[in-house]
């Protein structure tokens, strides 16, 4: 797909979602939920060594702009990436800082 061929919801939907992703913290969020790997905010925020506070934080606006998605399992929510082409794109920018 083009972008010639993106309507502007759509390109404002896709800046929306880079925004969102353009902080360390949820680069890094992103790197370990790669390759369908489901976790839960505890599990982030030990791996991250920050606030369960600020995970959750960061796991919001990740959420709330389509970039994350979660489901609820007993007491425990687990957080995934929606659409797994934005796996390339963090591998990607993995590549591109070496």
């Amino acid at each position: 797909m083009k972008f010639e061929s993106l309507t502007a919801e759509q390109l404002e939907k896709a800046a929306n979602m880079l925004k969102a992703i353009a902080h360390p913290t949820r680069i890094a969020i992103l790197e370990f939920l790669e390759n369908g790997n489901q976790l839960t905010v505890t599990e982030i925020h030990k791996y991250l060594h920050i606030e369960q506070s600020t995970t959750s934080h960061h796991l919001g606006i990740l959420k709330d702009k389509g970039v994350l998605g979660s489901k609820r399992e007993g007491k425990n929510t687990f957080y995934f990436i929606r659409n797994e082409n934005l796996s390339s794109l963090v591998d990607c920018i993995s590549k591109c800082t070496c």
